[in-house]
């Protein structure tokens, strides 16, 4: 028999086909494998190489014994760095699987006397920040998924510079994919200034460092002095995004012992970077919080390091907890089957039930993947608002006024599973209205999607909204 080059590679097509049968369906959900698989069906060289690269949501085993050293490190450490602050909220007997899932899987306990301010306009979200920086005394931690070289990126880089004059260390860490063409630009000047600054996870393809390219870290954390914290949505870039479409953000400006959760966070993940720890006096790190604050709250990491998808298991927890309200709010929308189940049980036993996202995405393919989602959810009772006019980037939930989730997470597999996120929980009454009124003015701006009408959509809109979910656990 004549082997031809062309026989050769059909042959090859075939054996890549049935190794991948066996192997891709390995501890992975069923819709994941299926995406894969069909892929490499149809083109099975590219799914091979693409699968070589994405397929698996490795870390090198270095960070990985690094992410239990930090988390052993915090567990250990949380009696003293938290002692008299540390609380239980008072919450129904419902709520309390929630709270300690929570603390398991996420490390930090809850803890008391924060205050937490809810900043909705962009300027001054920017503006408050800038503020506290120019204010610091002792040191300046920021942590974005995008620094961008932009006139806002600028302003931040010109009050650390300033600050770092004044003799305030200044660090700054910044996602290796999210900010890599801008810190080119800014990190020589903040360097020049004296400001210690690192990419986290650059893109490597060989070396024990080496990881997954879309293994991201997608959180957004400042810490000032230690007294002062930000954790939310909001990047430090202008607000105008692509497509013509200017960002709406949420962020949390925090104080109290909760900052000393955040400081945790970020000093973890410059451990992950250089490998090694600061050399400041851990009072200065953790200084004493000031008094005053009210709020019972708990900040709430995750990652692929955690070897499992912490924020995914506990607003499960907490949806499954709800008794009047629960509402969404998210830019992303593509969660798996368990947290669509979640939502249409909820809302089927007679929960108030709110998804807000926004009317137009500046990422199309997403966009169609998670309307193919709208109509289950619809026919189960969950309301859906569409944003109109901002494209809105916030990422937030409460549930039945008792509980409030602010942070970096998209309600999609790729927060859930692949990206290093940061959220804060807070259990303060007074804080959920807050936030409530917040999403009453979102409500007010949307437009409410109704069942009726969605089901008459085009055939060929649903057509794109079904091929392009299935690529859901690839986007």
């Amino acid at each position: 028999m004549v082997f031809t080059w062309g026989t050769l590679y059909i042959a090859s097509e075939w054996v890549i086909r049935l190794a991948m049968l066996f192997y891709v369906p390995q501890r992975r959900e069923p819709a994941a494998a299926r995406a894969w698989l069909l892929l490499t069906f149809f083109l099975p060289w590219v799914g091979l190489v693409l699968y070589a690269i994405f397929g698996r949501a490795y870390l090198p085993r270095a960070r990985l014994e690094m992410q239990r050293t930090v988390s052993n490190l915090i567990r250990e450490l949380q009696p003293k760095l938290l002692g008299q602050w540390q609380a239980e909220p008072d919450l129904p007997a419902e709520f309390q699987p929630a709270v300690t899932l929570a603390h398991r899987l996420g490390d930090f306990n809850v803890c008391r006397g924060n205050r937490v301010e809810l900043i909705t306009d962009y300027e001054q979200g920017i503006a408050s920040l800038i503020r506290d920086v120019e204010q610091a005394r002792r040191h300046v931690h920021l942590l974005y998924y995008i620094f961008r070289a932009d006139s806002t990126g600028w302003r931040v880089v010109e009050a650390l510079e300033r600050a770092s004059a004044r003799g305030v260390k200044c660090r700054v860490l910044a996602d290796g994919y999210g900010a890599w063409f801008s810190m080119r630009k800014l990190a020589p000047r903040l360097r020049a200034a004296g400001v210690e600054t690192a990419l986290i996870m650059p893109p490597r393809l060989l070396g024990r460092r080496a990881v997954r390219l879309d293994l991201r870290n997608h959180r957004k954390i400042a810490v000032i002095d230690g007294i002062v914290g930000y954790v939310g949505s909001q990047n430090i870039v202008d607000p105008e995004g692509g497509r013509g479409l200017v960002n709406e953000e949420l962020v949390a400006r925090v104080s109290g012992p909760v900052v000393r959760q955040l400081q945790a966070v970020f000093l973890g993940d410059r451990y992950y970077e250089v490998e090694a720890q600061v050399d400041d006096p851990q009072a200065e790190l953790f200084p004493e919080p000031p008094d005053g604050g009210r709020s019972l709250a708990q900040v709430l990491p995750s990652g692929p390091g955690y070897h499992r998808e912490t924020t995914h298991q506990i607003m499960i927890s907490l949806i499954q907890a709800a008794r009047s309200r629960v509402v969404l709010t998210a830019p992303y929308f593509m969660p798996d089957s368990a947290f669509r189940l979640a939502l249409r049980t909820a809302a089927q036993r007679g929960v108030s039930v709110h998804l807000v996202v926004s009317a137009r995405s500046n990422k199309p393919i997403v966009q169609l993947a998670q309307e193919s989602n709208y109509e289950e959810l619809l026919e189960a009772g969950v309301s859906i608002h569409r944003y109109r006019g901002s494209f809105l980037h916030a990422k937030h939930a409460t549930i039945d006024d008792r509980v409030a989730l602010i942070g970096s997470s998209n309600l999609d597999i790729r927060s859930f599973a692949l990206n290093s996120e940061v959220s804060m929980l807070v259990y303060d009454g007074e804080v959920v209205a807050a936030l409530e009124e917040i999403q009453a003015k979102y409500f007010d701006a949307a437009e409410t999607v109704v069942l009726a009408q969605w089901a008459r959509r085009s055939f060929g809109r649903r057509m794109l909204q079904n091929i392009a979910r299935l690529a859901d656990t690839l986007l």
